[in-house]
């Protein structure tokens, strides 16, 4: 089937929206559509067996034997339906069309049923009826022909893909977080298996695949079909779990309609509800939600992340509030097989993030340490740039993220940068943010050099050697040194000074503050270039005005604080006999992980500032991935001369053409 061919099927099925308008509001259409599709597909599914179910459920009818495994063999699926209804039948006859609906629908099996309700379709049905529009809209539906011969599935995919996008764009929601597009899944599918394609081959194979954020299941179908394409006698599980009730009940009644265990999708959040919980996969991959907060399962993420640390799976840290990205790379990660001693088991991971994970986060923050824990457990494979524009909701550049502990001896302590930017060809129509898309000859070009990578990154004279760089896990370490300089002070006595010191708690607790300050007073316009020669003459002073000098570490840190001006020739401050730094002229600096800072402060730091040194009690190792900088060719500016004649060249035209004007007139 073509594209042009299940859209015509998805207009056809929107075109209910005619019949909504005025009745229900634009960001409901979807409420109605979208069950009334999934009802109709598995309609026309079941249609072929239907008659023989309904014959062999009314046997059953009276006995105490549970005829469910015998339904199911009978309608040839894991779902059927009892009943002798059918939507034609319902729609012909629309004073009963609610009650027959509701019949029908409760003769599904309870896994088909069970899909409509998340849909909430009773209340649908419902609202329908009081309108009067329910056996119209059914019979809109009895005119769409969704035959699995006519309609694969796969194809049922887009259609249901192309109709939550309308429905997100209707309701002002991200149509980016329901599905991706099916050939940014066939690259990122590649990438993921590829390197296993020999396994795959052996009879008997079985492969299980999980996406934490299924959307309508578009991922794990395409894992399922490469694998298959590979090998027709494989067995492939796969498993998810969605949030939006929508997404979780398509993906459901994909699942049945291909025979796969609609159970292996759960619903709910997957950082606090694991629908998953103890189970490893042997391939993981999905596209979260770009920049989402995870505020709602704060608590439950955090209780995890402290009372579980390393046994859970957020032990290597928790990154900002406001993206919870590497929360879902972390959840991936915990789900991997172990690998055995003979090299065997392990998983695969792929997953779609912004740019983003790649450098935020200073030495220290929990995204820093989440990429260092991934980084030195040697996980990451490669990371893989592609064009910006691709995706619904957005056109901010993306990246794969591909990452497994089983990786092959020519790749191990290694990271592969692969920059496939400029593999994109433009869209006939922009579809939201999408205006871009991979071609055929893209996704078999990016394939094709991940799979020769480090052969092409080896070779200068490969002609894709400039878009792969090999680098090892260390060399995206850094050290974050703290530079101190120490605090150089000289004493002054000025209006500013005074009214620092009047300003202070110590001085304001004493009870003849006024009579201190005054006595300070004195000694305007007078400086000393040290602290001793400072509190020698203030002492003098207010011992003349027949006050004490208040003892105490706090009146005398208040004193210094206040009439210690910072100069560059000032005394230097000291305690215990070491020089007190200044926070004021502190700096930090990233020196590459391995290389020596002292031998880094000397080089780089000491010609500049000779009396600098690093506070070695702050220094933290931290973990960045700066991929665009590692691809950045310079383009060095036009000459001069050229952009000088250039515009003596547009001068010259512009004179010309205010000739011509002046002329006619």
């Amino acid at each position: 089937m073509n594209s042009s061919k299940h859209t015509e099927l998805a207009n056809h099925a929107w075109s209910v929206a005619d019949l909504l308008r005025g009745d229900y509001k634009q960001s409901d259409y979807g409420k109605v559509i979208l069950p009334f599709t999934v009802l109709r597909r598995l309609e026309c599914v079941l249609k072929p067996k239907r008659e023989k179910v309904a014959e062999l459920a009314a046997q059953y009818k009276d006995s105490d034997i549970d005829p469910d495994g015998f339904l199911r063999r009978a309608s040839g699926h894991s779902f059927y339906n009892k009943s002798a209804l059918t939507l034609k039948k319902i729609a012909a006859d629309p004073q009963n069309a609610a009650k027959n609906l509701h019949v029908y629908v409760g003769a599904f099996s309870d896994n088909a049923r069970g899909v409509l309700e998340r849909f909430e379709f009773a209340q649908q049905i419902k609202r329908l009826d009081s309108a009067g529009l329910l056996y119209q809209v059914i019979g809109k539906f009895t005119d769409l022909d969704l035959r699995p011969e006519i309609v694969p599935n796969h194809n049922m995919g887009y259609i249901f893909e192309e109709l939550i996008r309308r429905f997100a764009e209707q309701s002002n929601e991200t149509a980016g977080e329901h599905f991706t597009p099916r050939e940014v899944i066939k690259l990122m599918v590649n990438l993921l298996i590829a390197p296993d394609g020999d396994a795959l081959h052996v009879p008997g194979v079985i492969r299980t695949v999980m996406d934490p954020a299924c959307g309508t299941g578009g991922m794990l179908s395409a894992v399922e079909d490469h694998i298959k394409d590979h090998n027709p006698d494989a067995t492939v599980e796969v498993y998810g779990q969605e949030l939006n009730p929508e997404s979780w009940a398509i993906c459901r009644s994909d699942l049945m309609i291909k025979g796969q265990d609609p159970e292996n999708i759960a619903f709910g959040n997957s950082f606090s509800d694991d629908g998953h919980a103890r189970k490893s996969f042997d391939y993981l991959l999905a596209n979260p939600p770009f920049g989402v907060e995870w505020k709602k399962v704060k608590e439950d993420v955090e209780f995890e992340h402290k009372s579980l640390g390393d046994s859970g799976r957020f032990g290597a840290g928790l990154p900002r509030i406001n993206d919870g990205s590497l929360l879902f790379l972390q959840h991936m990660i915990s789900k991997m097989k172990p690998v055995d001693v003979n090299g065997g088991g392990g998983s695969r991971i792929a997953i779609v993030f912004n740019g983003s994970p790649l450098f935020t986060g200073a030495a220290g923050s929990g995204e820093s340490e989440i990429r260092r824990w991934i980084l030195e457990n040697d996980w990451l494979e490669a990371i893989v740039a592609l064009p910006d524009q691709l995706f619904y909701n957005t056109g901010i550049s993306t990246y794969f993220w591909i990452l497994t502990n089983r990786k092959s001896p020519d790749h191990k302590g290694k990271v592969v940068l692969l920059d496939a930017r400029d593999q994109w060809q433009k869209m006939r129509k922009s579809l939201g943010d999408k205006r871009k898309e991979l071609g055929k000859d893209h996704i078999a070009t990016v394939t094709r050099l991940y799979g020769d990578a480090l052969t092409a990154a080896a070779d200068p004279e490969h002609p894709l050697h400039a878009k792969v760089k090999v680098f090892a896990n260390t060399d995206f370490g850094y050290q974050r040194i703290t530079v101190e300089r120490p605090l150089q002070l000289r004493f002054e006595v000025t209006e500013e000074t005074l009214a620092a010191l009047a300003a202070s708690k110590p001085v304001q607790k004493l009870e003849q503050s006024e009579d201190f300050v005054g006595a300070v007073r004195t000694l305007l316009g007078l400086s000393w270039g040290t602290k001793s020669e400072a509190l020698v003459a203030l002492k003098d002073a207010v011992v003349a005005a027949g006050l004490l000098w208040p003892a105490g570490a706090p009146f005398a840190k208040a004193v210094r604080e206040s009439i210690g001006v910072r100069h560059p020739e000032g005394e230097v401050q000291r305690i215990k006999g070491e020089a007190e730094p200044d926070s004021e002229l502190r700096d930090y600096e990233n020196v590459p992980l391995g290389e020596d800072v002292e031998e880094y402060l000397k080089r780089e730091v000491h010609p500049h500032v000779p009396d600098a040194w690093i506070d070695h009690t702050k220094t933290k190792v931290g973990y960045e991935i700066p991929f665009t900088r590692h691809f950045y060719v310079y383009e060095p500016p036009r000459p001069l001369a050229e952009i000088d004649a250039e515009l003596k060249a547009l001068e010259a035209e512009i004179q010309s053409l205010l000739g011509e004007v002046t002329n006619k007139s």
